[in-house]
């Protein structure tokens, strides 16, 4: 079972071990003092060992569709945008605190500055102090800080500048270019986040709230290596403790543009907000603030930026502040960092801030708060609540484990009972298919009557059916919905398996019936069984809930408010970028105060939205498309993922797989791990566990019921599915729970005689199935039911009724409710009617009497709806939020693959005798994206025998990663013709041949059946016949080529393997 490690379900992280400060060898740290530099993200890919890599390819499966053909194309897709959001949206909320501050860190950046702006400012003894002086800033808002307004529109603020800086669309990180650019890049952003210097602590007008406590730093700092590791494994960070680089797409998505602060809530940095300024106004700033003018814009700016970053010259400055600026300050400091001001005729606090560069302009009525001086008041935090620890998953209600096994237990009959009562109403007289596929909502409302439970539950049990394959629609013309062949062999099934098939059905499943009566993106209502209801991240919330559930102690049972909390830290983005809502950070929002997002998530920046909205944009390839917005059709405004959650917790109960709120034994066992065994066989040996723990926990189905005298039979545990059947027939159900309660009536006594059976065997049925002896009551209603029964005969002329008893006829003519039969007598015991037999049948019946229809022949027809049964149907496939992670053999032959045509791609050769050309090597010239001319656009990984990647062939065929295929044949690096080496036969049979004798490895080109041209290395065995059987290190497998087929062959050079 999995365990509680108080951080989440964290991934592969959780196999590295914490380490402490930075030069101590720890966790996910190292330097890179005294070996080579590596200047891209690929350099340092080729430096990773092969598990680490697996590790990578683990955490983001999404780059192994296709498999990369080298590293250099495995950092290029690292990089590209779809690839990173995904990859963001996936870490907990302490790892993304840590992306968002390397966002708005200098460029590389030191590990000592990153955890400084996650723990900031060491407390002192005017902390209380500092408090008192926000909550007195708050207080004085209307007084200072009415001028300024949160911008209706912020992102209208022109002049802001772009954080990140204008970037191209390249997915793979160029680090030779940045390294090239450090310097201006250094010039622009290293004020803002530099670790503070010496002077006395921040006073009462120098901060807003105080600075974090000891053990919140001390928490911070042992779980920053855990981040840092995390960022690193998933290529989002890469280089060493003193020069930590977060991929290019990962800061432009997370960093501050010049229309939306970043996550942190820090705006621009001086440099850039300034970029736009006339240069005297530049002069006018420094002069204010008592600093000498300088000779050009850049050096008035990087002079300013110093002096913001001087904490003590900034305390001295704001404590002449006059009254109201340190509320305007206090304002914007938490962000959004834009505010409305008037910048012609502003109030006298902003006149002031204006005046001395603690404000910048950015519009006409638009002012921003400069990074540097935000992280001053900050006390050096880009976050105002690091949260490094995941809430505590503590149970809120113990129960006795076997009370909450044998609760679940019995939940599981009244699951059984409702899947087969519904199918059994449907299989007669199943409901017609919508146009737009579904179920309509008058049929929903009907079935949920039928059942005795809310639509929401009726849904939940029809969906439930759709996804364990039992109903279907059957095609036809006028199209219904039906049990499908699978139901008949589901009814077959011992109990405790019915229930494991449906438990393995719901686990995976990822349509959603807790949307059914929603509304999609065009305001269209979401119908049950409908095209619309899929909802990729559902079985892994589903399944994470369970989980979470599982690492309390046995019979413990925890909230969904609990639950909901460790979920939102776990992965605090919501569905597609959607932040997760959390409680509103007290202070947060001020009276007077209209800047959007003032009431932020704890730990996440107000105006957030902005960022969520960017990242919302981003398509993701693979995952399923959904119609309604996720937060709209939400009544309560909760995100899909906490709305997944509780309907999990909901389902899990009317399940059976929790009782009272508690995981069962045999829900845990739903959730068992066989890491040796392939997808689909875990999970059926997941739910054969299951179904073994239930069993002895099922009461066996009783043979018999209680009779009442007031005409009721009492069920007292399930029964015997004959003896339902029957009894379903001869009474209705009145009443369910622990105990089913039947009543008898003349209708359900006819019901009895209309399906074949006669007075004496009912009779005979109610004496052999009771415990009680049959009540006189009951005895009579069936004997006066059965007397009245038939007595009126029915059949086809058009229609005609007959009786012996001319009275009875004559009593219908009369009675006015037969008017519509157009009735007439024929003769005294026959009428005639102008109506069809199953309209006079109904109408008869309608009217009190018990007619019976009757052949050509006299004999009465047995009246037996035909059960329906739709074609053969295959359950609904699970829409994926994305490619699934790779097992343990795929990941291995992927790495393999990759290493190959890595080492194809950039190994160093001697030059061809034929060509004469210099040698290539890895240093050889770069296209503009970082890959090499000889690193074609398709991993070649083609079918084959073994365990490995994907189903495609050829050179350039892009390969798939696939269980039970194998790295086959016409696999390899795809090359360009001229980077093909070339050389005439009798050279390539001789180096092949002295290949074959030294046992060094070659270098060829190669050219398929169909004709696709490849690029290998081989290490030959033996040459004859017109064969080289060689080791294909691409492959990596022995392998047999033609010689005729073979281009040219280089020897690799010395240092190449």
């Amino acid at each position: 079972m999995p365990a509680d490690t108080g951080r989440g379900d964290s991934g592969p992280q959780d196999r590295v071990p914490r380490g402490g400060g930075p030069r101590d060898g720890g966790h996910g740290r190292h330097g890179d003092r005294g070996r080579g530099v590596p200047r891209t993200l690929a350099e340092e890919l080729r430096t990773r060992p092969d598990d680490a890599l697996a590790a990578l390819l683990r955490a983001r499966p999404d780059l192994l569709s296709p498999v990369p053909n080298d590293l250099t194309q495995l950092a290029t897709r690292a990089g590209t945008r779809a690839s990173v959001v995904r990859a963001v949206e996936r870490l907990d909320r302490f790892a993304q605190q840590t992306a968002e501050a390397l966002a708005v860190a200098p460029g590389p950046c030191p590990y000592e500055t990153l955890r400084d702006l996650l723990t900031g400012d060491e407390g002192a003894e005017g902390d209380e102090d500092a408090e008192g002086a926000e909550e007195a800033g708050a207080s004085g808002y209307p007084r200072g800080a009415q001028e300024l307004r949160g911008p209706g529109g912020a992102g209208n603020a022109g002049g802001a500048g772009n954080a990140g800086g204008a970037t191209d669309a390249r997915g793979s990180e160029d680090a030779r270019s940045a390294g090239d650019a450090r310097g201006s890049e250094d010039a622009r952003t290293a004020g803002a986040t530099q670790p503070p210097g010496d002077g006395s602590p921040a006073g009462p007008t120098s901060g807003v709230g105080a600075p974090l406590r000891a053990e919140e730093r001390a928490a911070i700092v042992a779980e920053l290596p855990r981040a840092v590791a995390t960022l690193r494994e998933q290529a989002l960070i890469w280089g060493g403790d003193d020069r930590l680089r977060l991929v290019r797409t990962a800061r432009e998505l997370l960093a501050p543009s010049s229309t939306s602060p970043s996550p942190t809530g820090l705006g621009p940095t001086v440099q850039e907000a300034t970029s736009g300024m006339s240069p005297g106004r530049l002069q006018e700033l420094l002069a204010a603030a008592g600093q000498s003018p300088t000779h050009d814009p850049v050096t008035a700016a990087a002079a300013l930026a110093e002096l913001f970053r001087d904490r003590a010259r900034m305390s001295a400055l704001l404590d002449g502040a006059p009254a109201g600026a340190a509320a305007v300050l206090a304002k914007l400091t938490w962000g959004p960092p834009y505010g409305e001001a008037s910048v012609a005729s502003p109030t006298p606090p902003v006149g002031w801030l204006l005046d001395h560069g603690l404000l910048l302009p950015s519009g006409p009525r638009n002012v921003v708060l400069p990074r540097e001086v935000a992280l001053h008041l900050r006390h050096g935090r880009a976050h105002r609540a690091p949260e490094p620890f995941a809430p505590p998953l503590s149970p809120t209600a113990e129960h006795d484990p076997q009370v909450v096994d044998n609760t679940a237990a019995g939940q599981t009959f009244t699951a059984l009972a409702t899947v087969e009562e519904l199918l059994g109403q449907w299989e007669t007289a199943g409901p017609t298919v919508l146009r737009a596929g579904g179920l309509s909502v008058r049929d929903l409302k009907r079935t949920a009557v039928a059942l005795d439970v809310s639509e929401p539950v009726a849904a939940f049990w029809i969906e439930l059916a759709y996804a364990a394959g039992l109903v279907a629609s059957d095609g036809e013309t006028n199209e219904r919905y039906a049990p499908t062949p699978a139901y008949d062999d589901w009814l077959r099934l011992p109990t405790e398996e019915r229930w494991a098939r449906l438990a393995a059905a719901w686990l995976p499943a990822t349509r959603t019936s807790g949307l059914v009566g929603g509304r999609d993106s065009r305001g269209r209502t979401l119908a049950a069984l409908g095209p619309e209801l899929d909802r990729s991240p559902a079985p892994e919330v589903r399944r994470r809930v369970l989980e979470l559930l599982a690492t309390l102690p046995h019979g413990a049972a925890a909230a969904p408010d609990v639950l909901l909390a460790r979920l939102r830290w776990e992965r605090p983005t919501g569905h597609r970028g959607a932040p997760a809502p959390t409680a509103a950070t007290p202070g947060a929002a001020t009276p007077g105060a209209t800047t959007p997002g003032a009431a932020a998530p704890s730990g996440s920046a107000p105006g957030a939205t902005s960022y969520a909205a960017t990242w919302s944009s981003a398509a993701v390839p693979g995952a399923a498309s959904t119609a309604a917005s996720p937060t709209a059709a939400s009544p309560t405004g909760e995100d899909l993922r906490s709305r997944l959650a509780r309907w999990a917790v909901t389902e899990a109960e009317m399940l059976g797989v929790t009782g009272r709120g508690a995981l069962s034994a045999h829900g845990r066992a739903l959730l068992e791990r066989h890491p040796d065994e392939p997808t689909a066989a875990e999970s059926e040996l997941a739910s054969a566990q299951a179904a073994r723990l239930l069993a002895p926990l099922l009461p066996d189905p009783l043979d018999h019921v209680l009779l009442q005298a007031d005409l009721t039979a009492v069920a007292p545990g399930p029964l015997e599915r004959p003896l339902a059947e029957t009894l379903g027939i001869l009474a209705d159900v009145e009443s369910k729970g622990g105990a089913t309660v039947y009543r008898f009536t003349p209708e359900s006594v006819r019901r009895a005689l209309d399906a074949g059976r006669t007075a004496d065997d009912v009779h005979t049925f109610l004496t052999a199935h009771s415990r009680t002896p049959v009540p006189q009551p009951l005895a009579y209603l069936v004997d006066d039911v059965a007397r009245k029964h038939g007595r009126l005969r029915i059949g086809a002329a058009s229609a005609y009724l007959r009786c012996d008893d001319d009275t009875l006829l004559a009593e219908i003519l009369a009675d006015r409710r037969s008017a519509g039969l157009r009735l007439r007598r024929l003769a005294p015991t026959v009428l005639a009617a102008q109506a069809p037999p199953d309209t006079l049948l109904e109408g008869l019946r309608a009217m009190g009497y018990a007619p019976a229809a009757e052949s050509a022949e006299g004999d009465v027809l047995v009246s037996r709806a035909e059960a329906q049964r739709t074609p053969p149907r295959k359950p609904p496939a699970p829409v994926p939020e994305g490619p699934p992670v790779p097992d343990a053999t795929l990941l291995g032959a992927a790495v393999r693959a990759i290493r190959a045509g890595d080492l194809a791609a950039t190994a160093p050769h001697k030059p061809t005798a034929a060509a004469g050309a210099r040698p290539e090597t890895a240093s050889g010239p770069e296209t503009a994206s970082g890959s090499r001319p000889g690193a074609g656009s398709g991993a070649g990984v083609g079918a084959g025998s073994g365990a490995g990647v994907g189903a495609g062939s050829g050179a350039g065929a892009g390969s798939r990663v696939g269980a039970g295929s194998g790295v086959g044949a016409g696999s390899g690096t795809a090359a360009r013709g001229d980077r093909l080496p070339r050389t005439t036969s009798a050279d390539t049979l001789a180096t092949m041949q002295a290949a074959a004798l030294t046992g060094s490895n070659v270098w060829i080109g190669y050219v398929n059946a169909n004709g696709a041209a490849t690029q290998r290395v081989i290490a030959p065995v033996r040459v004859e016949g017109g064969f080289v059987t060689a080791y294909d290190h691409t492959a990596d497998e022995v392998r047999t080529y033609p010689l005729h087929r073979i281009t040219g062959a280089a020897e690799l050079a010395e240092d190449a393997t």
